[in-house]
């Protein structure tokens, strides 16, 4: 699963993983993005431009908004077989950007998981496959549209944090994610594959990521390098 990541990249880098599309700037610093919190999205809506989702997926059909606390990732491998995301993989998909994610591995003997962040070794951002929908609040008539991260079996170094990764998409193919009225299943589904694992490393950081109220630099340090 994916249960928390980091977005701290600057503009510039941003814009040269989407070069098409408007970036803002006044991006804040994200160290410690936790599910419920606002996400950086682009959505296949057309606008064509990073906004804000609720991460944790509230269904238009849902009656309120707390199912979307336990919709923070979908599987891949049944994705079609569930009407709901069947559906918003047809006509729903976004892309929910990225610097770093961590994961939470258990070791033997510990009293608890050990967390390691998970990047690029370029540092660089990149780009989570997600879904996306809207919900109308019927008493208040407020819109929240919220998205879910598509998770996949782990690549070779994931393998040793957790069984689970969440779908990266290649630089070169999120356009193709994000393209409006593509209904190829076949090519869509393509693309929910791990990571290449040689274009990316990982590090045990410190127990201060556990604490989704500390947003701040310490949570992406290497452990050795606080204590």
């Amino acid at each position: 699963m994916c249960g928390r990541f980091a977005l701290s990249a600057k503009t510039k880098s941003i814009e040269k993983l989407l070069p098409s599309v408007k970036i803002p700037e006044d991006m804040k610093a994200r160290y410690n993005i936790a599910p419920t919190q606002d996400v950086a999205v682009v959505l296949n809506d057309g606008n064509n431009e990073l906004t804000s989702a609720k991460w944790g997926l509230i269904p238009f059909w849902a009656k309120d908004t707390s199912i979307g606390n336990k919709m923070i990732n979908a599987r891949a491998e049944t994705l079609l077989e569930k009407p709901s995301f069947k559906n918003l993989f047809k006509h729903k998909r976004c892309v929910i950007l990225a610097d770093g994610f961590y994961e939470w591995q258990k070791q033997g003997g510990k009293a608890r998981n050990v967390p390691y962040l998970i990047k690029m070794k370029t540092g660089e951002p990149f780009a989570f496959a997600g879904l996306w929908d809207n919900w109308t609040d019927k008493s208040s008539g407020e819109e929240i549209i919220s998205t879910v991260i598509i998770t996949t079996d782990p690549n070779e170094l994931m393998m040793n944090i957790h069984n689970r990764m969440p779908v990266i998409l290649s630089p070169d193919k999120i356009d193709l994610w994000l393209e409006d009225g593509n209904e190829n299943l076949q090519e869509l589904e393509s693309l929910l594959k791990p990571y290449p694992a040689d274009e990316m490393e990982s590090y045990q950081v410190s127990f201060t990521v556990n604490n989704p109220s500390i947003d701040d630099i310490s949570c992406i340090q290497p452990a050795n390098s606080i204590f």
